[in-house]
């Protein structure tokens, strides 16, 4: 009976390490149709949740660089050079972290793409461990360009309003390959808490962190972006 336990034990060991990998695979050619935090959302919806969410998936050609740009300065300015993980801001929240677990995010582009594509909301140890698992997968898969492409479509820019286009329409009436280099900040502004903030019109809060977003763009350039592209082979 040991052995037999052993035998299954290993065999979900094995089947928890490999879905991911098998899942990642799929998620580099495939856009996903309904990913982890939207289910979760439409399960147990949070107030002011909407009957019906608004989504509408476009390709990285069809986002304006000012977008881009606007999330990795907001959001993980070491985007371009780092490998999913920012070791010092895991070291920092570690240092933070009380008994009921991690107190705050602290995620690069990637790990948020990968809790939000294939995960569920909470503060465990656990959904952290398997985020960076996923995170690394990505990193090791897929190019920097697909992984901003799946967070620009599935992240949630309000209630119930998932990716840029969407929230491109609904708050400026324009598709998001039109986003303007302030609008591109004003929406990068309310990622932190989109059930609190909106990207139009601004408050106060939303006013000077969409000027500090700018800033940010302006230092690091549109050669940021850039450096996302991959290499066509000749």
């Amino acid at each position: 009976m040991f052995e037999l336990i052993k035998r299954w034990l290993f065999r979900l060991l094995l089947l928890a390490l490999m879905l991911p990998i098998l899942l990642v695979s799929a998620g580099k050619y495939i856009d996903p149709p309904i990913w982890g935090w939207q289910l979760h959302r439409e399960w147990f919806p949070p107030q002011g949740y909407p009957p019906r969410a608004a989504h509408q998936w476009v390709p990285m050609a069809a986002i304006s660089p000012n977008v881009q740009l606007a999330v990795i300065a907001a959001e993980d300015q070491h985007f371009p050079d780092h490998y999913g993980v920012d070791i010092n801001a895991i070291l920092t929240i570690l240092k933070q972290t009380g008994s009921d677990g991690p107190s705050r995010g602290g995620s690069t582009i990637t790990q948020q793409t990968a809790k939000n594509l294939f995960l569920f909301p909470s503060r465990t140890f656990l959904r952290k461990g398997a985020e960076l698992y996923f995170a690394l997968w990505m990193e090791l898969l897929w190019d920097k360009s697909r992984i901003l492409e799946v967070y620009l479509n599935i992240v949630e820019f309000g209630p119930g309003l998932f990716g840029v286009e969407a929230a491109s329409q609904t708050f400026f009436g324009i598709p998001a390959s039109r986003l303007s280099a302030q609008q591109a900040a004003q929406l990068a502004a309310v990622l932190p808490n989109p059930y609190r903030m909106e990207p139009a019109p601004m408050t106060r809060y939303v006013q000077q962190r969409s000027r500090w977003i700018r800033q940010q763009m302006r230092q690091l350039g549109l050669q940021t972006v850039n450096k996302l592209k991959p290499v066509s082979a000749e």
